[in-house]
């Protein structure tokens, strides 16, 4: 009953919401790419018969991302097996492939009863695994009523959606009392699981597998950043939203005087906001270059106090390498935070607003080690100055940072041996 409303509720949606649709599809590259997929048409590749197929969902980047590690411990575990994985959103799609190969990665197809069901009855996955809390009604439906084992991993609900979750578990229960293994990232992240429905005894604690995930090797910037800029310091701000990059152009004149060898990389974390911060840059009157013009050998040397604005996708983890200080965005402003764990993993002193809670596990185990820095919009000019001046200070703190990223791993094992144990031994 809960479905068929549900369904009905969806279909009003799309009726009433047609035209905005329709237009979005005609206008904006990335509502129209993969479009067909997402409606149902499966790509000609994933029908290749033979092996039994395992299906992972990971929405976006920073599942991509997470997940990253896992896939590889799953090829190897399941030989025997194919393994396929969906995204939702472009700039995953397009990260996903280059990580993992086009030939296995796809277009998750929108909530739609035929669509779904055109997707379960051409690659008849013998294990569906969501990554974080990715539930869709349908999917789990279709699965269920298959006979399809629902795996979750690196299963999570965030601070921001935990009232939502509460509000609606009466509506939720159904379908999560039926999911066949939860590996939660932490003890509360479970309970609240099993508080909306998940069946406690499904539910398990594994870690959160963005503690296992190393750079996959240097990328192209990170090359380019060490042969141009061979004598100067980093400053990374990675996955910064509307209104940080602003707040750091506020204080850079601060730090070139603190550190006048200095160089700041911008990477924004929406591709579709490149040209807004390339505007904001051009108004600010500071120097400046764009990573996507490197493409040409080494000739031109970055020069202190230059601002990089790393205008592509995938290659921020690698360049966090790089930093002598990294700020990780989405915490200045009310949007929860993104994740300290890429510069933690190369022992890099982080800087983070207040604003964290869609990390709040691993940003309070960092600051339980003292190893990182909270600082509101009043204290981060302060905060950054400080770990500029006091090199010693700096470099203890990304040092603590590391150890607790190190000291967390394990994830990925656990999660993979609870999967090898749902799918047989024999698998």
């Amino acid at each position: 009953m809960i479905l068929f409303f549900y369904n009905l509720a969806l279909l009003a949606v799309l009726i009433l919401g047609l035209p905005w649709w329709l237009w979005q599809i005609a206008t904006t590259a990335k509502y129209r790419e993969g479009i067909r997929q997402r409606l149902g048409s499966i790509p000609h590749g994933l029908r290749l018969a033979g092996k039994p197929v395992i299906w992972l969902h990971a929405v976006s980047v920073g599942e991509v991302l997470a997940v990253s590690r896992l896939v590889k411990e799953l090829d190897a575990a399941f030989p025997n097996h194919r393994l396929l994985i969906s995204t939702t959103t472009r700039t995953g799609q397009a990260l996903a492939r280059e990580r993992f190969g086009p030939d296995r990665v796809f277009y998750c197809p929108l909530d739609l009863p035929w669509a779904v069901r055109a997707y379960l009855n051409a690659i008849q996955p013998k294990l569906l695994i969501l990554a974080e809390t990715e539930f869709w009604p349908n999917l789990l439906n279709g699965c269920f009523r298959r006979g399809i084992p629902v795996a979750v991993v690196n299963a999570r609900i965030s601070d921001r959606s935990w009232p939502r979750y509460r509000a609606l578990r009466s509506l939720w229960k159904p379908f999560l009392a039926q999911l066949t293994l939860v590996s939660a990232q932490s003890e509360l992240d479970a309970e609240r699981l099993k508080t909306i429905g998940c069946t406690p005894e499904r539910v398990s604690v594994a870690g959160n597998l963005k503690f296992d995930v190393r750079s996959s090797g240097e990328s192209k910037a990170t090359n380019e950043l060490k042969a141009r800029g061979t004598n100067l310091r980093f400053l990374i701000a990675g996955s910064t939203l509307e209104g940080e990059e602003t707040a750091l152009l506020e204080v850079w004149p601060k730090l070139l005087a603190a550190d006048p060898n200095l160089a700041l990389l911008l990477a924004p974390r929406h591709p579709e906001r490149f040209g807004t911060v390339a505007a904001l840059l051009d108004a600010s009157g500071h120097n400046w270059i764009r990573r996507s013009t490197w493409n040409g050998p080494f000739s031109e040397t970055l020069q202190a106090g230059q601002i990089i604005l790393l205008d592509t996708i995938g290659e921020l983890a690698s360049v966090y390498s790089l930093a002598s200080i990294a700020f990780v965005g989405g915490s200045l402003v009310a949007a929860g935070g993104h994740n300290p764990l890429e510069p933690a993993q190369f022992g890099v002193p982080i800087v983070m607003g207040p604003n964290y809670e869609n990390f709040r596990a691993m940003v309070d185990d960092l600051r339980t080690h003292n190893a990182i820095r909270i600082a509101g919009k009043e204290a981060f000019a302060d905060a950054l100055i400080d770990l500029v001046n006091n090199r010693v200070a700096a470099e203890a703190l990304g040092a603590r940072a590391r150890e607790v990223f190190e000291r967390q791993a394990g994830a990925t094992a656990r999660s993979v041996e609870a999967i090898r144990t749902l799918l047989g031994r024999d698998s």
